[in-house]
């Protein structure tokens, strides 16, 4: 296993989970079967408001070649489509993580993102450009510096518009205790947003989150594996300016057997 400053689209991503990942407040519902010839099939429902959206997804993995096929309630056709298929390349390397695409369209969108360094610190950058117009449609960078038991990056995104710093600390290791911030300023709006939060193992099959921004927004997260690949998640937001209006509660869950 090559050990390296990994793939662009690692850096930030422990504050980022920490932060965001299994937050919602919807109804999910999710069942993954497994084919003797590898192929898995995924169906998912999720209800928003009165609303009730469905899917049925297929992964086949042969080799070095994955296929994606989706169907959904809000499409008349399966997808991936012309315009969706692409040919991804990746290249990991002690000092240096590629990751290269190309559409599989007359004039596609070729993206490209690089990092160089290694375990403890990285610089990177993502850059897609359009042929068919010949313009750069994304630009971005990133910096991140590791620890044994810190975490922190800066990103620059949105075309040199955004920038993003976060923070993830593991103070814990036996526990899964961590804390994590992610702070973002935008040039342009003049704005700043901040978040917080923080996780917890109560035991090794049961975990717990917190987190809150600076616009007031407090939510929590309970997460526990009934059963190996199979989770149940619930979670609840609340707006701390204003304790009058009703909760939010999601429920999630994934079945893999």
């Amino acid at each position: 296993m090559v050990k390296g400053p990994g793939l662009y689209a690692d850096i930030g991503k422990k504050a980022r989970d920490l932060l965001y990942k299994d937050y919602q407040s919807d109804h999910k519902f999710s069942l993954t079967t497994y084919a003797t010839n590898g192929v898995a099939i995924t169906s998912s429902g999720s209800k928003k408001s009165e609303l009730f959206l469905a899917d049925v997804s297929t992964k086949l993995i042969n080799k070095n070649i994955t296929t994606d096929v989706k169907v959904d309630t809000n499409s008349s056709f399966i997808v991936p489509d012309q315009r969706s298929g692409k040919v991804e390349l990746q290249y990991l390397h002690e000092y240096a993580g590629i990751s290269t695409s190309i559409g599989l369209t007359a004039s596609p969108v070729v993206n490209f993102s690089g990092v160089a360094g290694n375990g403890t610190m990285a610089l990177g950058t993502d850059v897609s450009f359009d042929t068919a117009t010949g313009n750069l449609t994304k630009y971005n960078a990133a910096l991140s510096v590791s620890t044994s038991d810190l975490i922190a990056s800066l990103t620059l995104n949105d075309k040199a518009d955004t920038l993003t710093g976060s923070y993830y600390h593991t103070v814990s290791p036996l526990t899964n205790t961590a804390v994590g911030a992610e702070l973002t300023h935008g040039f342009s709006s003049n704005e700043n947003s901040l978040t917080i939060g923080t996780q917890h193992s109560l035991d090794p099959l049961t975990t717990v989150k917190a987190r809150v921004n600076n616009a007031g927004i407090a939510s929590g997260l309970l997460q526990h594996e009934w059963r190996p690949k199979s989770v149940f998640t619930i979670s609840g937001e609340v707006d701390t300016r204003a304790i009058e209006k009703s909760a939010k509660v999601g429920l999630a869950l994934a079945l893999k057997p």
